[in-house]
């Protein structure tokens, strides 16, 4: 008799907790409905493959709060709760549930990991309590509740010192501080972002090696370790902020099995059930270790050590919590070993954090305990170098010159760039040993990074032989790269591998180093080894670009859309090939596309896929910007692209021809022009009002966008800009209120469920505004203007495929202000909320599927309202002014679903106190009109108080930029548009526990 579990989510993504709990998730939910259970899913990402109804039964876009979560209790009378596939919140989730007896009250049972252990690893008093008794060493450290006893705890051991916060993720409120001035504001930080208000602080033992195990325990006490993985960087830099390797190279036998002992100690201890995260420091030269933290649920790192090894980690996890043993559990990868079975690896994984300091020129670069990193990217390979390399190509980024004098800067306190001022400096004649007694990084890597800067210098000085290309490509240099050191072309690079015979391999990834037969599609490319990898046999078989690492203005909703594209072609009978280099996403799951390649991103690597395998279509839709843009080198090589003309998308995206476009249909746009140099737009300046709006070519969420109001401010703006984002484009900045669309078109017909309504005002960019769906306020004339002008685009240009279009209403006339031609941000809202599948549509457009015409396509009835709302981590950079404008500053988007867009909007902001029961929650300094009722109280004054918990501040002086700074970091909200703290106001008179299932989900009942 099937049993039905409630899954806890881990929300929208946030630095620190990002796409891999979406990979975890959807993996767990598999496994539940797989050994027969009904799933229902809480979780408010709507980004999500995870939040896609084909993979729980019902899902419930609500609040993850406990009133929240026990109003669905109540609605669907689950007898279980998983919430160890949630992250930081889906366990913080469980233990306030605890606390409010919901266990106890519903009969509940919580799988896998107790409570009580939940407890024992979270809260830093009790783990070291436990770490005692164990005998296994911890660094000198007190826990703490106040600033007072921290600084007694430096008086008796001196700095510097670590402080770290229970129950918060990426290290949020933590750090490393080397005086009392940096560990009070620390602490008092640290204290308020703690749930339980407590921190530990502990010798600094910066300069260790910091080493990881992904472990699993099943309840017979059987325990494996899965995966170990060393950092690069040692301990003082966070473990998401670190560049890992994996498996550990430095260590001794000894060593490794010393730790090894020591994880399996700890998580039997802890009573674990399922998959456990320990954080392990080793002093370089003595075999003293001491234990960091342990996670006592799947992690960030065990996203990475599945993808790393081919072991499904969060799917065994889910069996394990339901009660199976590892012995039991037949590894999928393999077919035939069991999942007690420790994988094994016959290649190297480098896995490569991406900053999003390219978006944010101004934020504190310095890495520590807190992480600041938005995504990763991972790369496979015989060798380091390779991988290294791999890695580096795979970010998709381009890498800054670092100057001499900024090279101590760099190095000593570490940031984003000390890896590419180590390349830098070995170019500059720098001995490693030099460099590792100013970092303490191993030797042994820093002979890696030295030995890439070698073959780079041989291939500048010697000619390009068999042997020297060999070399080189084992190594990990693109074709590109060596066209760069040789000053050739990177065809005639290709033709001089084909004329040695340098050509690629294809390796597997099957968690047994080749000892077994496997089953696995799991595939990367190399130069070393030969070629174990048959072309797939198939009729139709199409290559589907992913979009690589997540940043800031492209997250995971275009693996949502990836994912979504390879099913619906699946469908269709099509075979299908995914080249993506992301190890949080549910794309680079290996059961997802027939076969999956883990490799860069590149034009070389994807020609060489298509070459190998015999790819039909090269699907660049879905993949975000990333995809779009190497969409024309594709092209160039003679790749068949499904559905993209190159010179469509130039159309749509350069600028001039765009408004070219629009001018020969009669569909207005804001007045602008495009400039190809600072020169040029100082002058094309002067012709018109100010203030303006300047936006870069070809870039993601608006980097670099910026409203300037004179003519210094604009050149300020442009010597900022990098030259391969010119032309430029200077449009009039204009008020009224956003829209957008979201469509399918078939060159003739559109497809367009609803339009979504902005509740910001122009000037804040899509992504960082909250937004209506179906739209609320729109005049029926308004509608039909953006339908008619959307059409009639998709007729100029004879469009195929999904296409993303923003609008500006002011005074009664419609203008466009850009076309998106690719999946967007929105099509997983659009889709869920109408359900309707726009990529299914989409991919049957594409590939000419007959009888699927779009004009028969029904308009969907939307009988329910959402509101779509941005996430922002001001937590791991509260340095930052997140004052809304042009570029987009979130990381990540919620969204809540109810019968009208008022109770919707409660649920968004039910977190938040009412402003009108309590004095002084709220504090507003604006010129603006605003509903509510604001303390009275000085905002430094207020700022102590233990109830301030809303700020609301517009204001554009220097002074305002401080105040919204300050308030961030004391964990207090704060509102920057007047329409958002409006709508706050307005939803404390609406009921946000009266859960809403997404349309489309199944009703029915538990028997």
């Amino acid at each position: 008799m099937p049993k039905k579990v409630l899954v806890i989510g881990s929300g929208p993504i946030v630095i620190g907790q990002a796409a891999e709990f979406d990979y975890s998730g959807t993996q767990g939910c598999l496994a539940l409905k797989e050994e027969g259970h009904e799933v229902v899913l809480v979780n408010n990402n709507p980004a999500t493959i995870m939040t896609d109804n084909e993979i729980a039964d019902k899902v419930y876009c609500e609040p993850l709060t406990v009133q929240s979560v026990e109003a669905i209790i109540k609605k669907e009378k689950p007898d279980s709760v998983l919430a160890g596939l949630g992250g930081q919140t889906g366990l913080n989730l469980a233990v306030e549930m605890n606390k409010h007896d919901l266990f106890a009250k519903y009969d509940l049972e919580l799988l896998g990991t107790s409570v009580q252990s939940i407890q024992q690893g979270e809260d830093r008093e009790l783990f070291r309590e436990l770490m005692d008794e164990l005998q296994q060493p911890v660094p000198e450290s007190e826990v703490i509740a106040s600033v007072e006893e921290a600084l007694n705890f430096t008086a008796q051991y001196g700095y510097p010192v670590i402080s770290r916060p229970a129950y918060t993720l990426g290290g949020r409120g933590g750090g490393i501080v080397d005086n009392e001035e940096e560990l009070t504001e620390l602490v008092a930080n640290g204290l308020k972002a703690s749930p339980i208000g407590q921190v530990i602080i502990e010798k600094s033992i910066a300069g260790f090696k910091e080493v990881e195990y992904e472990v699993m325990r099943d309840v017979n006490g059987t325990c494996i370790s899965v995966c170990n993985m060393e950092n690069f960087d040692p301990v003082g830099v966070h473990t998401g902020d670190s560049i890992v390797v994996a498996p550990s190279q430095t260590l001794t036998d000894q060593e490794y099995q010393m730790l090894r002992t020591a994880a399996f100690t700890i998580i039997s201890a802890l009573d674990v059930i399922g998959g456990c995260n320990v954080q392990l420091a080793i002093d370089p030269y003595s075999k003293k270790y001491y234990v960091i933290e342990v996670n006592p649920r799947v992690s960030r790192s065990s996203a990475l050590a599945s993808k790393a090894t081919g072991y499904p980690i969060a799917k065994m996890a889910t069996k394990l919590a339901l009660g199976f043993k590892l012995d039991e559990l037949i590894n999928p990868l393999t077919g035939t070993t069991y999942a007690s079975f420790e994988p094994a690896l016959d290649y190297v994984v480098v896995k490569f954090p991406r900053w999003p300091f390219d978006k944010f020129s101004n934020a504190d670069r310095k890495l520590g305990t807190k992480m600041k990193a938005t995504g990763e990217v991972m790369a496979i390979d015989r060798t380091l170098e390779g991988a290294f390399q791999k890695a580096v190509a795979s970010l998709d980024q381009t890498i800054p010159e670092i100057p001499e004098e900024q090279f101590e800067e760099h190095l000593t306190k570490p940031t984003d760039l000390r890896y590419f001022t180590i390349v830098e400096m070995l170019k500059q004649g720098y001995t490693i040993k030099e460099i590792h007694e100013k970092t303490a990084i191993d030797l042994f890597f820093l002979q890696v990074v030295a030995n890439l800067v070698q073959m780079e210098q041989q291939i500048k000085t010697q000619d390009l032989d068999a042997k020297v290309l060999k070399t080189a490509k084992v190594q990990g240099f693109t074709d590109k790269k060596i066209a760069e050191l040789k000053g050739i072309s990177e065809t005639e690079v290709k033709q001089i591998r084909t004329q040695f015979e340098v050509t690629p391999s294809y390796k597997m990834v099957d968690t047994c180093a080749a000892e077994f037969e496997a089953a696995t599609n799991y595939v990367y490319t190399t130069y070393a080894g030969t070629n174990e990898i048959e072309p797939l046999s198939a009729n139709k078989k199409a290559l589907i670009v992913g979009s690589g690492p997540i940043r800031i203005g492209q997250g995971v909703e275009f693996d949502y859309s990836a994912v979504k594209a390879i099913q619906s072609l699946q469908k269709l009978g099509w075979t299908t090939v995914m080249i993506n280099n992301n190890p949080e996403t549910v794309s680079t799951d290996y059961t997802t596309a027939d076969r999956l390649y883990f490799d860069p991103i590149n034009k070389e690597v994807i020609e060489s896929i298509v070459e190998h395998e015999g790819i039909d279509l090269v699907f660049t839709q879905f993949g975000g910007q990333t995809a779009i843009n190497i969409a024309d080198e594709l092209s160039e090589a003679g790749i068949p692209l499904a559905g993209v003309n190159v010179d469509t998308i130039a159309q749509l995206e350069d600028r001039e021809q765009f408004y070219s476009v629009l001018q020969s249909i009669d569909v207005p746009h804001i007045p602008g022009e495009m400039c190809h140099t600072m020169s040029e737009a100082l002058e094309a300046a002067s012709s018109y009002e100010y203030p303006l709006l300047c936006r870069p070519s070809y870039v993601i969420g608006g980097q670099g966008m910026v409203k300037v109001e004179n003519e210094q401010q604009l050149k300020a703006a442009l010597e900022e800009t990098d030259d391969r984002h010119y032309p430029i484009v200077l449009d009039q900045f204009m008020t009224g209120s956003e829209a957008e669309i979201d469509l399918v078109a078939d060159g003739e017909n559109t497809f367009i469920p609803e339009i979504m309504e902005h509740v910001e005002p122009a000037g804040v960019h899509s992504g960082d505004s909250m937004a209506l769906f179906p739209a609320q306020n729109l005049s029926l004339a308004v509608k039909a203007t953006l339908k008619d002008y959307a059409q009639k685009i998709v007729q100029k240009v004879n469009y195929k495929g999904l296409m993303n279009i923003q609008f500006l209403i002011s005074e009664g006339t419609v203008y466009v202000l850009e076309v998106n031609p690719r999946a967007s941000r929105t099509v997983p809202i659009i889709s869920k909320v109408s359900d309707v599948s726009m990529v299914d549509l989409a991919v049957k457009v594409l590939v000419h599927e007959s009888g699927n015409s779009l004009k028969d396509t029904p308009q969907p009835s939307i009988l329910k309202a959402a509101v779509k709302y941005p996430l922002f981590s001001s937590h791991a950079l509260p340095e930052l002014d997140h004052k809304l404008g042009a570029n987009m500053l979130s990381t990540g988007e919620g969204m809540c679903l109810a019968d009208t867009a008022e109770e919707a909007m409660a649920k968004v902001f039910e977190h938040l106190p009412n402003l009108y029961e309590k004095e002084n929650v709220c504090l507003i300094e604006s010129d603006s009109f605003l509903k509510g009722k604001s303390s009275d109280w000085d905002f430094a004054e207020w700022l102590e108080l233990k109830e301030a918990k809303v700020y609301m501040n517009n204001g554009n002086t220097e002074e305002d930029s401080i105040k919204r700074i300050q308030a961030l970091k004391a964990g207090v909200t704060v509102f920057t548009q007047a329409t958002t703290f409006n709508a706050y106001v307005d939803s404390l008179a609406h009921n946000p526990y009266q859960p809403t299932p997404l349309p489309g989900s199944k009703e029915k009942e538990c028997v």
